[in-house]
């Protein structure tokens, strides 16, 4: 039974999809104008384990993402520069070239991050005919104005705009954090459709039968999920900044379109902070795939260390941190290549045989209750340390690696021993020359207790992977 947290209901909830076996999934991409930082990239690992747990239950799953290539203005706004053209100019390039090449470089991160790749991915600009028909379907219903820069929602004709948030329209209003716009009707109120500045010819414009222009952010979600995916589909995912605004808007515009709520579960991952404060640029704490890899770290390492956290639980990345979880992820991979191939479960026995089980049930368990990775690692860790036979903890890896995705099927022509390692054993040495012996013996406890051994050849010292029995 697959348990999952609704941000709609604001519970936790027995998952069952439309349609028996298949599960619809629509999930938020990147706006494409900048390049994907690590707390993108801690939204796009959840939705990724979301649907590896789906597939390891035995689910069929579709997966469809956004490419956000305009619309999109700064400060998730109905006024102001768009993004995308902002970055054009400052970078002396068309629009569409900054999409393009920040659409490249995001998936080079996910590819990195070894999440799989959506099987449909939709750029707003090759729907844009699509928006014009949700929104004309949104007039028809009586659900929109016009203003002088462009066709809005009015946020008053529906009762519960705001459920998703749990936030009441008074409250919304209250704290309305749109920029003023004496025009509109309700603060809370969204553009559609966005025109053309007057004086100035926009990179990105089209033909509506409202005028030339663009669409608002909101619009492209609605309409790439129901042509893909159809009015209601099963899951609504990404980040918890898409709650009060973003995914708000788009309950509103399918309410407005269809009278309906466009997915039943709502699945939001909890923003990552890093140095115990909220990642910005302005702080110096704003860090990408550039900023991991300069500092001699592995992605593959990043990801370990989100799924050591829940994905509803705040999160603070270090340098540190990401250090502690590559040398626990080297270690891993190390220990897993270091085990004999055989037949495997063939030939063990009864008591092994159960053991197996228990692993299976644990791991099952951990994922299908909202995605526990936290417990799942451990899981992990025990058939690690468990005195199984080598291939049958092999098997035991690698199958619930189909969902933690830490490629630990790859092979490892060499036993890796982490810099951090390497450092602590320079640190036991010089004390040992120092005569200091007994601050070199509590080093080479550390050392033994975090997976490694230590030993004093007279070619100098060696370092190893501690091997469970």
């Amino acid at each position: 039974m697959t348990k999952l947290y609704n941000t709609l209901t604001r519970k936790i909830e027995e998952f069952k999809p439309i349609e028996e076996g298949k599960v619809s999934l629509y999930s938020c991409g990147p706006t494409v104008y900048d390049h994907p930082h690590i707390g993108n990239m801690r939204t796009y690992t959840s939705v990724d384990l979301l649907r590896s747990a789906l597939e390891y239950n035995g689910f069929q799953v579709k997966h469809v993402m956004n490419i956000t290539d305009v619309g999109h203005l700064f400060g998730d706004q109905d006024m102001g520069r768009d993004k995308i053209e902002e970055a054009a100019r400052e970078r002396k390039k068309t629009a569409f070239e900054i999409a393009r090449e920040y659409e490249e470089e995001f998936f080079e991160v996910l590819k990195l991050l070894n999440i799989q790749r959506p099987h449909v991915i939709a750029r707003a600009t090759e729907h844009i005919l699509e928006m014009i028909e949700f929104i004309k379907k949104i007039e028809e219903r009586g659900f929109t104005y016009q203003t002088s820069d462009g066709i809005y929602f009015d946020t008053s004709k529906l009762t519960d705009y705001g459920i998703l948030s749990g936030i009441p329209l008074s409250k919304l209003k209250e704290g309305a954090r749109v920029e003023k716009n004496p025009e509109k009707k309700n603060p809370t109120d969204f553009a559609l459709w966005k025109f053309s500045p007057k004086d100035k010819k926009r990179q990105m414009e089209w033909d509506s039968p409202w005028g030339v222009g663009f669409p608002g952010w909101h619009i492209e979600c609605s309409a790439m999920s129901t042509k893909y995916l159809g009015e209601v589909f099963d899951i609504h995912a990404g980040g918890e900044d898409h709650i009060n605004i973003h995914h708000t808007n788009e309950i509103a515009q399918s309410q407005g379109a269809y009278g309906k709520i466009p997915a039943r579960f709502w699945f939001h991952g909890i923003f990552l902070m890093v140095d115990g404060k909220k990642m910005s640029k302005s702080l110096g704490n704003f860090y990408t795939m550039a900023d991991i890899q300069k500092k001699g770290f592995k992605m593959m390492s990043l990801r370990y260390l989100f799924l050591t956290s829940h994905y509803r639980s705040r999160l603070n990345f270090t340098w540190d941190a990401l250090a502690a979880a590559e040398q626990a992820l080297v270690r891993l991979q190390n220990l897993v290549s270091g085990w004999q191939k055989g037949e495997g479960r063939n030939t063990i026995n009864e008591e092994n045989l159960e053991k197996i089980k228990k692993f299976q049930q644990d791991l099952t368990i951990a994922i299908n209750s909202d995605l526990d990775t936290p417990g799942a690692i451990a899981i992990l860790w025990q058939v690690a340390k468990s005195n199984l036979p080598d291939p049958d903890k092999k098997d035991l890896v690698f199958e619930f690696d189909q969902v933690l995705r830490l490629n630990l099927a790859a092979p490892s022509p060499e036993e890796v021993i982490p810099d951090m390692i390497k450092a602590k054993a320079f640190q036991r040495e010089e004390k040992r020359k120092e005569g200091k012996w007994e601050e070199a013996d509590s080093i080479r406890k550390e050392l033994e207790k975090e997976g490694f051994m230590i030993e004093d050849t007279p070619e100098g010292t060696k370092i190893s992977i501690k091997r469970f029995k």
